[in-house]
């Protein structure tokens, strides 16, 4: 068993791709020696700038030879058929077998050796390597058939144990030469094998395995700030980053002047990240410092004082950009800015960002007045859950809703700011700070700043009520909009993330345990925005379309409303599925209650769903589900019922059952009703041993017609009982 080496060398592979690369290069290894009959077993892929290497451990010396065999014509086939098969074998017809009537071919291939199976493979792979962008170059670059790579490729290292694998790709031939460090050691380095591959390599400072240079960046980094008693605000992808970008990595720490801490943390951060691939660190006060860690390429003899104080400098421009757009942003108030939302259209069918604002306030006003947001959770009382402070407002109170429109007017304005225009993924954060700056009350500013929140799961989720009332209202004006646009997610498709709203929504519902029903939200937001989503939904009628509005048991709304609203109820279902998934709930128990239609409160459904699955998981509900299912099939197999019902029950099983309805149905129907779906739940299992019995003691098809309709209606009324709960036909098992 030998080992094989492939390094393929160029010009500075970017750090974005090499992960991607690495990944790529085993696919199209392993793919290429199966096809030639060759497993692999270890491979150990690395990556630096300027390389791909690969090493395959314990290959064998040969593929093992192989016998295969072709299915050919009939023996009876005109002669012609025979003939084709022959010259596509390459055999003579005393080759052939005639097996019960039909000719085979046997041919048997023999092994061929590894190292020929691999010199066909490297071109193989290089030509078929999928990067996300190539180029060719060269004078042969005028064809479309030249070679192309990520950049130009300069070097094939290929060995097979001790030997070369002679390999030719676009000009360039394999051998056992390649280059160390471009400053350290540029010149050739001659490889006799995969085991003395790395420790050449770091002899003339490359260190090629990626995850060991991310562990030095990653430790020395620390210690670096940890020297000079700061400590390293953590960044893993930073990290990955940083070894993408060198292959002999050296942490240092510098510092930038203390002036431009004013500008707010997160820009100083974002500065030095995305522009200089620079880590920040905090001071032992937990706040950010006038500290950076640049990850060099190479081991300076200075120590790496000309390297730090040329990465000041440059850090120092990008900084005074940032401060300078910092401070022009503040010589217009955030109402001056949001002028300019007029400008910017939000969608060709939705109007501007401005006609957004507009509607997200009335949403934000009328949610408060409504007295659907309230106050915080309980769970996060006195600091409001996310940072807000100040004193408690009441229920439905006038300044609630006062500061809950205000924060809606004023949250997209920082969209046409400098900061913003620089760093867009602040949007929103830079909101928050010039509220702040500008003297508004905190609940606005900490509404602006939080209101794209949660943004995916995992993500902080708004308590505070101003926040949730902004954050609710522009989530659900994306929703309402986009659906009565007929602009919705299709398969893996989402371009106006409306799955990641949903989510949202459904996030700031139960978390903050808003009581409101969808639907009837849909329609009063409707009117609160002058019809805007009806009208919307009117205008596409002739493209799309009669209105035609699904079977909910809801109650009715307007025509020109419903369509939309209902497929919105649907879409919240399925991404309540998803939300709940990760939490251990089933989603055929969503089903189960959603079915039953008139349930759009989804911290009622939820409750309702989690009782439901406590009673499945006991005996009680595993067997009533049994029972209900026998029954509803009894049922549909009987079809109408014709002729008169015994007026009275005809045995003590079906009086047992019937008694058993007769007390289980009130009780649940009051417990549904008061939302005490536990007491739903023991009312349901009170009719499990009278059901149990009821089939064990009794024929449900009677001779007699009035003992048998007497029976289905007792069926019926037991699983309408059951249906008061939830539509076990939904519940899988």
């Amino acid at each position: 068993m030998t080992d094989f080496l492939l390094e393929l060398r160029s010009e500075e592979i970017p750090a974005r791709m090499q992960a991607g690369a690495r990944a790529e290069l085993e696919k199209l290894f392993r793919a290429q020696l199966s096809a030639a009959g060759l497993e692999t077993g270890e491979l150990t892929v690395w990556s630096t700038p300027r390389r791909l290497a690969l090493i395959a451990r314990d290959l064998p010396e040969a593929t093992a030879a192989v016998s295969e065999e072709l299915k050919g014509p009939r023996s009876s086939a005109p002669p012609q058929a025979l003939e084709g098969f022959l010259r596509k074998t390459g055999l003579r017809q005393d080759q052939l077998e005639d097996r019960d009537g039909v000719w085979f071919a046997v041919i048997d291939k023999p092994g061929r050796a590894t190292a020929e199976v691999l010199a066909e493979a490297i071109p193989a792979i290089v030509r078929g390597f999928g990067w996300p962008k190539s180029m060719r170059w060269g004078k042969d670059s005028a064809s479309s058939e030249s070679l192309r790579w990520v950049r130009p490729l300069s070097g094939i290292v290929a060995i097979f144990g001790e030997e070369l694998v002679p390999c030719e790709i676009g000009g360039i031939a394999s051998g056992f030469a390649t280059r160390g460090h471009r400053f350290h050691c540029p010149g050739e380095i001659t490889i006799g094998s995969a085991a003395d591959y790395a420790e050449k390599l770091r002899a003339c400072h490359v260190i090629v395995d990626h995850e060991e240079r991310q562990a030095i960046i990653r430790d020395g980094a620390a210690k670096a700030a940890s020297d000079a008693e700061l400590t390293l605000v953590e960044d893993e992808g930073l990290v990955i980053e940083n070894a993408g970008l060198t292959e002999w990595p050296v942490p240092l720490l510098g510092r930038f002047d203390e002036a431009f801490l004013e500008v707010p943390p997160e820009v100083i951060q974002l500065t030095a990240r995305v522009n200089q691939k620079y880590f920040v660190v905090n001071g032992a006060d937990g706040k950010l410092a006038n500290g950076f860690v640049c990850t060099a390429n190479i081991d300076a003899k200075d120590g790496g004082a000309e390297i730090v104080a040329g990465n000041r400098k440059v850090l120092a421009a990008r900084l005074s950009d940032a401060r300078f757009f910092w401070e022009q942003d503040q010589k217009k108030t955030l109402a001056q800015h949001a002028e300019k939302l007029a400008n910017i259209t939000f969608h060709e069918k939705l109007g501007t960002v401005a006609d957004k604002v507009e509607r997200v306030a009335k949403l934000a006003r009328w949610l408060v007045e409504e007295g659907i947001v309230t106050s915080c959770s309980p769970a996060k009382a006195g600091a409001h859950g996310d940072g807000a402070t100040g004193p408690r407002l009441s229920p439905g109170s006038t300044e609630l809703a006062d500061q809950a429109e205000l924060a809606a007017r004023l949250a997209k304005a920082d969209l046409v700011t400098e900061m913003v225009g620089e760093f867009p993924e602040l949007q929103g954060l830079m909101g928050g700070y010039y509220a702040r700056a500008e003297g508004l009350p905190d609940a606005v500013a900490d509404a602006i700043r939080d209101h794209y929140k949660p943004v995916g799961q995992g993500d902080d989720v708004p308590t505070a009520p101003v926040t949730v009332a902004l954050a609710l209202a522009d989530k659900l004006d994306v929703l309402f909009a986009f659906f009565a646009a007929r602009e919705r997610p299709t398969g893996s498709k989402d371009p106006f993330a409306l799955r990641r709203a949903a989510l949202g929504v459904v996030s700031l519902i139960l978390t903050n345990g808003l009581r409101l029903n969808l639907l009837a939200i849909a329609d009063q937001a409707n009117a609160a925005c002058d019809n805007f989503y009806s009208n919307l939904w009117l205008s596409g009628v002739k493209e799309y379309g009669d209105l035609s509005p699904k079977s909910h048991k809801l109650a009715p709304m307007n025509e020109a409303h419903a369509s939309f609203a209902y497929e919105l109820l649907d879409f919240f279902a399925d991404r309540l599925k998803v939300q709940q998934r990760e939490a251990g709930v089933r989603h055929d128990l969503i089903d189960a209650v959603f079915a039953l239609g008139g349930e759009d409160d989804l911290v009622r459904l939820l409750a309702r769903v989690k009782a439901l699955q406590a009673f499945m998981a006991t005996e009680d509900g595993t067997n009533l589900l049994a029972g209900y299912k026998r029954a509803a099939n009894i049922l549909k197999q009987a079809g109408e019922v014709s002729g008169a019902a015994a007026t009275t029950p005809p045995t003590d099983a079906d009086a047992a059952l019937l008694a058993a309805l007769d007390a289980a149905e009130p009780a649940a129907s009051a417990a549904v009703a008061d939302e005490r779906f536990t007491d739903a739940m023991a009312a349901l299992a009170s009719l499990r041993a009278p059901i149990d019995a009821f089939f064990d003691g009794v024929m449900v098809n009677d001779p007699d017609e009035a003992v048998r309709a007497y029976r289905l209606g007792l069926l019926a009324r037991f699983t309408g009982a059951v249906h008061g709960v939830a539509d076990f036909s939904k519940i899988e098992g």
